[in-house]
């Protein structure tokens, strides 16, 4: 009986559904200088993010460094306007965002109960090494 883990002792992991119906804790990074490929590291997963460019370039974001570097992210255009440019809210569980491509980045996102450590692989943090991810 000692080596079964009682429920209420086992730690909360990624498919631990009630750490992503609650409201997620606030982060907010803002004014990244992203001209080189930088990573904003969360110290919780993520339940959603959202990225916005106030900058005079597009901003690659991806999930690892090879990623941005690569062919395997999405871009949140420049502003056309004075007015930011955004991406959708992001329901995504990562612990680390990469950016590149411009500086006047803010990152928003809502954080989990789940400690970051809990996206670390073999290949690294975040699903770095996944198809699709780089």
């Amino acid at each position: 009986m000692s080596n079964f883990i009682k429920s209420y002792q086992a730690n909360v992991g990624l498919n631990h559904t009630p750490a992503y119906q609650v409201s997620g804790q606030p982060f907010a990074s803002g004014n990244i200088d992203a001209t080189d490929a930088v990573s904003v590291q969360f110290p919780y997963v993520t339940r959603w993010v959202q990225v916005f460019n106030h900058g005079s370039a597009d901003v690659k974001v991806g999930f690892s460094e090879a990623g941005v570097s690569g062919s395997n992210y999405f871009r949140v255009p420049a502003p056309a306007t004075t007015d930011n440019a955004q991406s959708a809210r992001l329901e995504l569980k990562v612990s680390e965002l990469w950016l590149y491509g411009t500086n006047g980045v803010d990152v928003v996102a809502g954080l989990t109960s789940i400690p970051a450590s809990r996206t670390t692989t073999t290949d690294g943090p975040s699903w770095s090494g996944s198809a699709g991810v780089g």
